[in-house]
């Protein structure tokens, strides 16, 4: 699966969710997103919550933004280095994050990075509309085309 495939599908998940909490308050939608109420609540929306597994190892883990609005992709690749496409990286250059440069293409690496699993992240960055939220992630000017 591709960036832009796994994007879509899940922002959709995310749209219908919201969908369901359309009567709460912003601050009740994120504590709705907590890991543990998202593993009761929503089995379906992370693969790791069948494991019980976290993500990333932190005690308040909100998964509202599961994906980062600063994280860029482009499955074709922004440019070559050394021969191999570079299909993401990290808008910030978080310290926390890192490059893989796999066989074949370069990928930003947020496995070291919790930045935008915190409350406060969150609320800076909050929308209802998860793809307006991320609307900078891709450059497709419409993601769900």
């Amino acid at each position: 699966m591709g960036y832009k495939s796994w994007f879509v599908t899940h922002g959709k998940k995310h749209q219908a969710i919201m969908k369901k909490l359309s009567h709460l308050t912003d601050e009740e939608v994120l504590t709705y997103f907590e890991f543990e109420n998202m593993c009761k609540s929503e089995p379906h929306f992370c693969p790791l919550y069948a494991k019980h597994q976290k993500c990333h190892e932190m005690e308040s883990l909100n998964c509202y933004l599961c994906a980062c609005p600063n994280f860029r992709f482009d499955d074709e690749g922004f440019k070559e280095i050394e021969g191999k496409p570079l299909k993401s990286y990290c808008n910030i250059d978080s310290k926390e994050g890192s490059q893989h440069i796999g066989k074949d293409a370069i990928h930003q690496n947020c496995t070291g990075c919790s930045v935008p699993h915190h409350k406060a992240f969150i609320r800076q960055h909050f929308q209802r509309d998860w793809f307006a939220m991320m609307h900078e992630v891709t450059p497709d000017t419409d993601p769900t085309a």
